[in-house]
């Protein structure tokens, strides 16, 4: 492999010739050659603004001359525009704080900045009145609320809007209620399935509060918080330029030092997102539960046959989406958990677990976009209601003797259902049998239509 030599403050490297990065970079690469996980391409997008809106708060505020300043922004541009995320060969395990990843960046944009008459480096005119401690933070930020405004709440949104047509085609179909996996009262399956639509618009709601946290930014707080080599006007410069370029209301933290050490609200963030994956986890068992079968199970609805279920067994459909949802959430839940200890272990004035932090809240993020859109499309879009299955099933339950409680009491209610179940009659024959009721009264007072909600005052 051909090289070129490039120099940092520790001396000389070899570098990749073809290599747009420098020496940092490349000593980061031959020091941690620890797993596969590189830094995460929204992470990197995020990095490559901050450098882009520092280089415009800089020139704004009359220290960087105007025409590194457009350098610099122009390399940025380049690099946002061509992805070309090759350049940033580093891993998740390096230093905790980032560092070598937002040198990766200085090196590669003042790469592509320094022109035949210009010379921009990439500590004093790339990283200009920043410290990796308040750049890293920073980025993790905004690419958190790129990925969760832009990607990930509408693709909640578009599996609630889903969820509610399931529920407009469904308000007549009546079906047995369960709990504790038993047979219950009745209800509709459009109610059923309305518990997994409100569940998913409550998760809108919470990623929505906790984003306010997540748009305040530690940029201005430079090494330790103290905002050293850095002033409030530039901050406010970055602050303006950010919002100018992106449409998103930021803000700078008030306190820094919070900013640098605390990663609370990527904490606030990560359990909203668990909240997410809790919920995904329960409706896709619901789901697999209510598709079982399809001759031995509920099989109150058919999902779609999207692939052969066996490599043995011709002919089986497995519930693949469901699964394939429950592993993402299982995913979230342990990287919820990774995020919730990396953030208790700063120490002094800087948390030192910054890459592992965003690589899993960022996955997390990805992981339940993508998952979410294929439930949608290839599940819940194609989800068949047996309406017959459902009403043989909810004709033999027991549990309709609920509605002869304010009749007869509980107690005779309770012996019914038992001398039913014990001598595999109905539940109207052993009302009959008993003599606590009339088949009249029966047949007027068991009515499953009016058992589920709109109607129960009809009991009282």
């Amino acid at each position: 492999m051909k090289t070129r030599t490039e120099y940092d403050s520790m001396g000389p490297i070899e570098v990749p010739k073809e290599a747009w990065w420098g020496a940092q970079t490349e000593r980061s690469r031959q020091n941690f050659k620890i797993g596969g996980e590189k830094m995460p391409p929204e992470l990197l997008r995020a990095l490559v603004l901050v450098k882009k809106m520092a280089a415009v708060a800089n020139q704004r505020t009359g220290r960087l001359a105007a025409e590194k300043a457009l350098a610099i922004q122009h390399a940025a541009d380049l690099l946002l525009k061509g992805e070309n995320w090759d350049e940033f060969p580093l891993v998740v395990w390096q230093t905790g704080s980032g560092t070598q990843s937002n040198m990766n960046a200085n090196e590669v944009i003042a790469h592509l900045a320094n022109q035949k008459d210009l010379t921009v480096h990439p500590n004093d005119d790339v990283n200009m009145s920043q410290s990796s401690n308040d750049v890293f933070p920073t980025a993790l930020h905004i690419a958190g609320t790129f990925v969760i405004e832009r990607t990930l709440l509408p693709a909640i949104h578009e599996m609630v809007s889903v969820l509610k047509e399931l529920e407009e085609k469904n308000q007549h179909v009546i079906k047995i209620g369960r709990t504790h996996l038993q047979d219950a009262t009745p209800v509709t399956f459009a109610q059923e399935v309305s518990g997994w639509r409100s569940a998913l618009e409550h998760n809108e709601t919470m990623l929505a509060n906790s984003l306010t946290e997540l748009r305040q930014l530690a940029i201005g707080g430079t090494a330790v918080g103290t905002g050293l080599n850095a002033s409030k006007a530039y901050e406010r410069a970055f602050i303006e330029a950010l919002n100018e370029e992106t449409g998103i209301h930021f803000v700078g933290e008030s306190n820094k030092f919070h900013a640098l050490a605390n990663r609370d609200a990527v904490v606030y963030v990560s359990g909203a997102l668990k909240a997410l994956a809790a919920n995904c986890m329960k409706m896709a068992n619901d789901i697999r539960w209510l598709a079982s079968g399809p001759r031995s199970g509920l099989g109150e609805i058919t999902l779609p046959a999207n692939e052969p279920g066996s490599s043995i067994m011709p002919g089986k459909v497995n519930p693949t989406q469901c699964e394939a949802l429950a592993m993402v959430a299982v995913q979230v839940m342990g990287n919820d958990t990774a995020i919730g200890i990396a953030a208790s272990q700063g120490n002094f004035e800087l948390n030192v677990y910054l890459p592992l932090i965003a690589f899993d809240l960022l996955q997390s993020i990805r992981l339940l976009t993508d998952a979410l859109h294929s439930f949608s499309d290839k599940c819940l879009k194609g989800l068949v209601v047996n309406e017959a299955r459902m009403a043989d099933l909810l004709e033999q339950s027991l549990m309709l003797v609920t509605a002869l409680n304010t009749h007869i009491g509980y107690d005779k209610g309770a012996e019914i259902a038992k001398k039913a179940f014990n001598e595999g009659t109905t539940l109207k024959e052993a009302a009959l049998s008993l003599g606590y009721v009339t088949a009249e009264e029966y047949e007027n007072w068991v009515r499953p239509e009016k058992m589920i909600g709109e109607n129960v005052d009809d009991y009282l």
